[in-house]
Parts: structure tokens; sequence; C-alpha cells
């Protein structure tokens, strides 16, 4: 079903493009947009896409590369969740970040790009920090979350909430030419188990600081792992954590007890 057609159905019928694309895929009707997902994602698992929720915390750069690539793979429904505005020196790795840009909040941002790219998709900005006291309010109805924060001690509090909620975590953190990345299923403890002795309150990137390909390579693997966890197939990194080394090229799996 080719954007124009979809348009015509908004106009004649006085729907929005969500409410074009949800009736179009509830018919096994896929909208253009998606024909190069469909060798990969069948219509029925677009639709699947559409129906989820996803909460994502950070839109600096990893949430904007997240934020980015779910929107354009289909979930339907994304809360942006970041108290921060847009400084000069996140132009070089945030792919929300523009010129125009600089000042404003970064979860407005995220809407604003999210409509440009894929109108279908509704999104929920937060401009608050994800914090113990709001935390449970603020992942109600989602089906899943991915961690962009940059905090250590954010980042304990987000798997304790995911954890007393029954909500699948997907973590990743970056820093330098450096990431790592895993995800914590309910019951695990996962992100506990790495950070748990880890006394700094700052990730890597305070010290190593960050290009702008380390984002986009973790927040990718972020995405994928999270399509899986929705469609329900495939492997995950559950009980797993993936060290990423872009310097060397080296990519390697650690068991997490």
């Amino acid at each position: 079903m080719p954007l124009q057609a979809q348009m015509q159905a908004m106009r004649q019928f006085d729907l929005s493009c969500r409410h074009v694309e949800e009736k179009a895929l509830d018919l096994n009707l896929l909208p253009a947009r998606y024909c190069r997902n469909r060798k990969t994602i069948s219509t029925s698992e677009q639709r699947v896409l559409f129906k989820s929720a996803v909460a994502v915390i950070g839109c600096g750069g990893l949430g904007g590369y997240i934020i980015e690539e779910i929107a354009r793979l289909g979930v339907g429904t994304i809360r942006v969740i970041d108290p921060d505005i847009f400084e000069e020196h996140n132009l070089n790795r945030q792919i929300l970040c523009t010129i125009d840009q600089l000042g404003k909040p970064k979860v407005e941002a995220a809407r604003s790009r999210v409509l440009a790219v894929n109108p279908a998709v509704w999104v929920e900005p937060v401009q608050a920090s994800f914090s113990a006291e709001n935390g449970t309010d603020l992942l109600q109805g989602v089906q899943a979350v991915a961690d962009a924060l940059d905090s250590i001690s954010a980042r304990r509090v987000l798997a304790d909430i995911c954890e007393a909620m029954n909500l699948p975590l997907i973590h990743g953190s970056v820093g330098g030419w450096y990431g790592q990345m895993t995800t914590q299923m309910p019951g695990d403890g996962s992100i506990r188990k790495i950070y748990g002795a880890c006394q700094s309150q700052e990730g890597l990137e305070k010290t190593l600081g960050n290009p702008s390909y380390t984002p986009a390579v973790v927040a990718s693997l972020e995405v994928a792992e999270l399509s899986k966890i929705l469609l329900g197939y495939g492997t995950s990194l559950q009980k797993r954590l993936l060290s990423i080394d872009l310097r060397d090229m080296a990519f390697d799996t650690i068991a997490i007890p």
C-alpha cells in the first residue's frame, strides 16, 4: 500500500496516518514503507511491531539512533524520556542534534524527527530524569525498554524497576572505540551483576569521549535485540555480555552468571 494511497484514505475518511496504517495491517496489507522489511519481517510480524510500545531512556548518542531505527522499523508507540536540551558538543555523534535544534529539548527533537520519518508512529515525549520516584509510572504500558543512559547509578535504578515490572531491558553503553550490551530478562539481575562492584557513577563516555560511529553500532545492536524480543524469535543476549572493540574489530561474548 503506497503512501499516496494512505494519504488518499486519510483525506477521504478523515483519519490519521496512524489509523490508516493500523487498518491496512489488520487487512494484511503492507504499507510500502516496509516493503524492504518483507523478506525478514512478515506482514503479520509488522503488525505485531505496530501494536508494540517501547520506552527509550535517553535521547542522546545511543537513544537518538535507537529512536530513529525503531521508528523506521515500524514500532507503533515510542515513549522517549530525557531531561536535557541539545548543546554544541552533541553535534559530533547525536543523530537528532542539528544546528537548529541547539537549546531545544531532546525529546521534542525526537518527536519531530519521527513525525518526519514515519508519521504512523506515536511518540510520547517525557522531558524528565528517570528515577526511582517516577520510573514505575514512566514504564507503564510498554512491552520492552531500551537503555540509552550514561550514568551507572541510573542504570541500576532502571534495571531494578524493570525487574519489578517484569519488563525486558536491552542495555547498551559506549565509550571511545568501545561498547557493550546485554539483554536483561525478568529475574536475571544482569545489570546488578555487571555494575555491582563499580564505584564510579559515570560511564566510560565521560573518560574516553565518543566519536560518531560507536553509538551508531551499539544502538543498532540494541534495536536488533529489541525486535527479537517483540517478535519472540532468535537467540538473545540474555545472561551474556557482548563486548565490542571497534579499534581492533573484536567482538567477544562473556557469560553472566
